[in-house]
């Protein structure tokens, strides 16, 4: 198995076209090793989203390669990324993004569920996801009834369920105070550490990026030498 998690080459996404294309992302090439905790930082409108939503599968290169755990994603049809995101890839999203109706632990298991896993399992599964981020008192609480540092970790139990390989997160901390997404970046730095995962976070703010290994700035679309 390749120490190399994820290869991006040449990679670029525009939308529109001639003088009104918009060039999110240009030119990008990178490599991440397994095990290390990426911060990818840059101003509002700098390409972040676009770069993770692109090595996520969420969204289609206008050219260049992306490669994560060896799977060709750039390339992939779209049954292919589906499992991809399924099994070798984690999403946190800074709005949470969970289901309001169901609790924490159900929350967590949406994920087991699409898998099909044995009931048994998961709920063993989730029970050990909870107290990984320090929930285990509030399985059956709603989102609403959270704060959002709690929300998040949920989510981040959530993206960890069918124990991906890659975490991807975008903004995590973004919809937090500064206390609470400190928190939430030493549990990202935490889970890396214990459990050989490579996390690549998205932020802007300066005060996270001393929990990563590597810091990639991206400035008008470009990565920065």
């Amino acid at each position: 198995m390749s120490d190399t998690l994820i290869t991006v080459k040449q990679l670029n996404r525009h939308y529109g076209t001639g003088d009104r294309a918009v060039h999110a992302v240009r030119d990008v090439s990178f490599e991440t090793g397994r095990g290390e905790l990426v911060a990818v930082r840059g101003r509002s409108g700098a390409g972040k989203t676009t770069l993770l939503n692109l090595i996520g599968g969420l969204d289609r290169p206008s050219s260049g390669t992306i490669e994560v755990d060896g799977h060709d994603v750039s390339g992939a049809r779209e049954n292919d990324l589906l499992g991809l995101r399924r099994t070798t890839i984690g999403f946190v999203f800074q709005s949470f993004g969970l289901i309001p109706i169901l609790s924490a632990a159900e929350n967590i298991s949406v994920p087991l569920r699409l898998a099909a896993q044995n009931p048994e399992e998961r709920e063993e599964r989730v029970s050990l996801l909870l107290e990984l981020v320090g929930l285990g008192a509030q399985a059956n609480q709603r989102p609403y009834e959270m704060s959002g540092g709690q929300q998040q970790r949920v989510a981040v139990a959530r993206a960890l369920a069918n124990d991906p390989p890659l975490l991807i997160a975008d903004e995590p901390t973004g919809q937090l105070d500064s206390e609470t997404g400190r928190a939430i970046m030493d549990l990202l730095r935490a889970l890396v550490d214990a459990r050989g995962m490579t996390a690549l976070v998205a932020t802007h703010d300066p005060s996270l990026m001393d929990r990563a290994d590597r810091v990639l700035t991206l400035r008008d679309g470009r990565l920065e030498p």
